[in-house]
């Protein structure tokens, strides 16, 4: 697939731990995991949303298009 989560970056870049975070957001440490190491197949616009905020950042911050390499 060629979406990547940057959310280890942005939480580098905030100085923000995976607990606080979650905490701010108000979702579990798994699946905040999940998306911090790049494992998740989907995520809801609403928690998009509250990790923006709580890490004051944009979504484009966050997700990032990799196009594929065309077949050689």
């Amino acid at each position: 697939m060629g979406i990547m989560i940057n959310l280890d970056v942005m939480m580098a870049k905030r100085k923000i731990g995976l607990t606080e975070l979650s905490d701010k957001v108000g979702i579990t440490l798994a699946n905040l995991s999940i998306l911090k190491n790049n494992r998740a197949r989907a995520i809801r616009f609403t928690t998009l949303d509250a990790i923006c905020k709580a890490l004051d950042c944009q979504p484009g911050d966050i997700i990032e298009h990799i196009p594929d390499e065309p077949n050689k």
